[in-house]
């Protein structure tokens, strides 16, 4: 075996090695603790959750009588060409999820089979409100970093498992677009969970950004929350619009 073979390995141990952006996502119960949200605060007014994946969040939310519009550059597809998407990004991560399962944390969830009855219930319940929230307004379809809404249009943003999870394939720029874009629309607060990558290493870029917003008068802070899956993903940014 070679030393460049050798060091792929190790690499490959120590990183969940995906060829996607995968379309998979949260329920509420996992979102009140990922955001650190109390039920009081959502319903202080509209609530942005981009990109939501395939979140039941929104759907969840929406039988509470809580006001979320989901957004994702994948909702101009069919409620059953999500779910069969939803299905293959699925299956694609946890069959890569075994390499690397000794990089997680195993409190909040029991096992893997855990994690995956999670997932799909979450696919489900997105892919079952889908249609009626389409045509209700509550499901958009944008492509990040420009989103079809007005400015200081939600008073509470949240954002998940894309920036800074992604980025070894989504560049410096690219984040910074897309949080102004998050900010624009945003009257209040911009929430944004895990600050690690695929790697399990923080987003290497992060002060550099925090330093940028806090020049441009966005107040900044980095909180705990009770949530811990990914080793070391433990906080979110909480951007406060002034």
């Amino acid at each position: 075996m070679t030393e460049k073979k050798r060091i792929f390995q190790v690499k490959n141990r120590n990183s969940l090695n995906i060829d996607r952006i995968a379309f998979f996502g949260r329920t509420y119960a996992e979102y009140m603790d990922m955001f650190d949200l109390d039920e009081s605060l959502l319903r202080q007014g509209q609530i942005l959750d981009c990109p939501a994946g395939a979140s039941s969040f929104a759907a969840e939310a929406h039988k509470l009588g809580i006001n979320v519009t989901a957004c994702d550059i994948l909702y101009d597809l069919t409620s059953d060409e999500l779910m069969e998407k939803g299905k293959k990004d699925l299956q694609h991560v946890f069959e890569k999820f075994d390499e690397v399962t000794h990089l997680y944390v195993w409190k909040y969830y029991k096992d893997k089979d855990g994690v995956m009855a999670l997932r799909s219930r979450a696919l489900e319940i997105f892919a079952n409100d889908f249609p009626v929230g389409s045509k209700e307004g509550r499901y958009v379809q944008a492509e990040m970093p420009y989103l079809p809404f007005s400015d200081r249009t939600f008073s509470l943003v949240l954002s998940s498992n894309l920036l800074f999870l992604y980025g070894d394939r989504l560049d410096f720029d690219f984040h910074v677009a897309c949080i102004k874009e998050l900010l624009r629309v945003c009257s209040g607060e911009v929430r944004m969970f895990p600050l690690i990558g695929l790697d399990f290493k923080p987003y290497p870029y992060l002060d550099d950004i925090l330093s940028s917003l806090d020049s441009d008068g966005i107040k900044v802070e980095i909180v705990e929350v009770p949530f811990e899956f990914q080793k070391g993903a433990n906080r979110m940014l909480k951007l406060k619009v002034i």
